[in-house]
């Protein structure tokens, strides 16, 4: 991507749309197009500036930020949405991704690693906060939670051969938003935090065949 990640970010707290944009504004990286107040704020100015990335809240007034994905991958747009928020439950977690969510970080993650989640998300890989992965992983790691599906293993071989989410998608012939929420399961099923480190897991755990 040529010039600096553009960004919107989606907070009902003022404090923490400052906060964020003055974090923002000092890395020539990234450039702060926008702040909106709620999901419907969200989805006019992602439609009027076009940003490579949303830094999206999930519970606001009026309309909620799990509805503003929603509807932004209805709309097809082509903005990265990375959730920010401080619920780490897998009641908001499973169902943002499945809506279109690239990403999922907690609101007390570091500066560093919210830097490093918004670039591979508008590189569009999934991201997935370590201290998110690490409860959901142990929810997940029951006698009933089960190998990988058939389908999952498949994305995974595709993940492994380089493909991006999008190709991915074109490949299986399903939504990209279904990729991502397959990813998620896998994820959490290898009890890994991202796409490199799944694919070590499949071939350490002999689901990738290869050198």
């Amino acid at each position: 991507m040529s010039g600096p990640i553009k960004l919107l970010i989606a907070d009902d707290h003022p404090v923490v749309r400052d906060g964020l944009s003055g974090m923002f504004a000092r890395d020539p990286d990234f450039e702060v197009l926008g702040e909106a107040a709620d999901g419907a704020e969200a989805l006019a100015l992602a439609k009027e500036l076009r940003p490579d990335v949303i830094l999206m809240d999930l519970r606001m007034p009026g309309m909620d930020g799990l509805t503003a994905i929603t509807e932004l991958a209805k709309q097809g747009s082509a903005a990265r949405v990375l959730v920010l928020t401080t619920y780490d439950t897998d009641t908001y977690v499973v169902p943002a991704i499945e809506a279109g969510a690239t990403g999922y970080l907690l609101k007390d993650a570091p500066r560093d690693e919210l830097l490093r989640a918004v670039r591979a998300a508008a590189a569009g890989e999934s991201v997935l906060s370590p201290s998110v992965a690490s409860r959901l992983v142990s929810r997940v790691r029951t006698p009933d939670a089960g190998p990988l599906t058939q389908r999952e293993i498949e994305v995974l071989e595709l993940v492994a051969a380089g493909n991006t989410n999008r190709e991915t998608a074109v490949r299986l012939f399903i939504s990209e938003a279904t990729v991502k929420s397959h990813l998620l399961n896998l994820y959490l099923k290898l009890g890994v935090n991202d796409r490199a480190a799944a694919v070590a897991e499949g071939f350490k755990r002999g689901l990738l065949s290869g050198p």
